[in-house]
């Protein structure tokens, strides 16, 4: 038994189990695997140097170099990082003094969730549209959670969009006079909700209508009319009708006209005749007088009707010639140049001028009367002051006789 024992292959098995079994080599098995560890900035984060508690002085190593952020390291061998910024993210490992990997871990730091800003839009009585930003920027993966309740109601689901940071709400208790969405956001260290108020009726708003078309009536120099069709996002229109405003300003004007329909189309009867006229239009819901109005439409340029003379050959017929409709998109960029000026004189421009004529005659009459009373006025003083004189001198002689 005792040559067994000294035989090679004896010793051998032996020497293998007890450098197997050796403390810091079982470590190495179960710790060296990576994970990630979550750290709040500017706070203290500690990094253990795997489960075991290891007595044994060990190296700390930043992505494979040497050299450490702000720290220290305790006696079982942990690494503190005090005080951390974003500099201090990266990958640790831990090595004994013999160079063995023992563990290694990757640090990201962040901050917890904070209350988050909440907004939301409804573009009709069946849709709810809510989107929020962040407070703080936590640099951290993050989940939400939502859920939207009326007054009294139980809580529903909201559709969640993460990548858009979006929530939609579809067919809502209108007739609930307060409604509530609460947002939880959660992320490694910690969570927050959040939670909106607001009255749907009073965030009614809808989409501008659409395919708005400005047509020249044929005969009428001062006319045009105006076709549109509701907003795809308005899908009840005979239970929920819309009331629409037209404005309309001649090109190069900064006041603007105003017409209401209910239906499509409507005729503008008091257009400038000869003149590009800009054309927007808006809608509003018709029963909710709380509700909002959409923002207005892209900007049209229409002319009215004109009679023009006809080109001799088809190389003299302009390009705007060759469409009846004069309509196309505009820019809304600020005016640079005001409208071309027309040799022909329209009958408007007739009036204008025969009202500045009886402007200056009724100036001419004002400025003549002023002028005669100023003069009545002053001979009169003149007469008085010689009257006035004249006694003085009467005065005189008469003091001036013998008695």
């Amino acid at each position: 038994m005792p040559g067994l024992l000294s035989s090679p292959v004896c010793l051998t098995v032996i020497w293998f189990l007890s450098w197997s079994l050796r403390p810091g080599r079982a470590q190495l098995r179960t710790d060296e695997v990576s994970g990630v560890q979550y750290g709040q900035m500017q706070s203290n984060v500690t990094l253990a140097c795997g489960k075991s508690q290891i007595r044994a002085p060990v190296a700390w190593h930043l992505n494979h170099s040497s050299a450490l952020p702000w720290h220290k390291v305790t006696s079982d061998g942990a690494l503190v990082l005090l005080h951390v910024d974003h500099s201090a993210q990266g990958n640790y490992s831990c090595y004994d003094a013999r160079g063995l990997l023992l563990h290694s871990v990757t640090l990201r730091l962040g901050h917890p969730p904070g209350l988050l800003s909440v907004s939301c839009q409804v573009p009709n009585h069946t849709h709810v549209r809510c989107s929020w930003t962040e407070s703080v920027k936590t640099f951290l993966p993050a989940k939400y959670n939502a859920s939207f309740r009326g007054t009294g109601q139980e809580w529903r689901p909201c559709v969640l969009d993460v990548a858009r940071k979006l929530c939609d709400i579809y067919h809502p208790a209108f007739w609930q006079t307060i409604h509530t969405l609460r947002i939880t956001e959660t992320n490694a260290l910690g969570s927050e909700t959040t939670a909106a108020r607001f009255r749907l009726h009073e965030l009614l708003k809808p989409d501008p209508p659409e395919s708005l078309l400005v047509k020249a009536l044929e005969g009428h120099p001062k006319r045009l009319m105006v076709s549109w069709d509701f907003p795809a996002s308005w899908p009840l229109q005979d239970a929920f009708p819309l009331m629409f405003q037209i404005r309309y300003r001649p090109r190069g004007s900064v006041y603007w006209s105003e017409v209401f329909s209910e239906e499509s189309p409507a005729v503008i009867f008091d257009a400038l005749a000869g003149h590009l006229h800009q054309v927007q239009i808006r809608a509003h819901d018709e029963v909710n007088s709380d509700s909002q109005w959409s923002e207005w439409s892209p900007l049209l340029l229409a002319m009215p009707w004109e009679v023009s003379s006809t080109p001799e050959s088809p190389e003299e017929l302009q390009p705007e010639e060759s469409f009846p409709e004069y309509y196309f998109p505009f820019s809304t960029k600020p005016e640079i140049s005001t409208a071309k000026s027309h040799n022909s004189v329209h009958p408007e421009d007739e009036g204008n001028l025969g009202l500045v004529i009886l402007l200056v005659l009724f100036s001419v009459v004002i400025l003549t009367t002023v002028l005669s009373l100023i003069f009545v006025v002053w001979v009169r003083q003149r007469r008085r002051d010689h009257v006035t004189k004249q006694e003085l001198t009467s005065m005189v002689k008469m003091k001036s006789m013998p008695i």
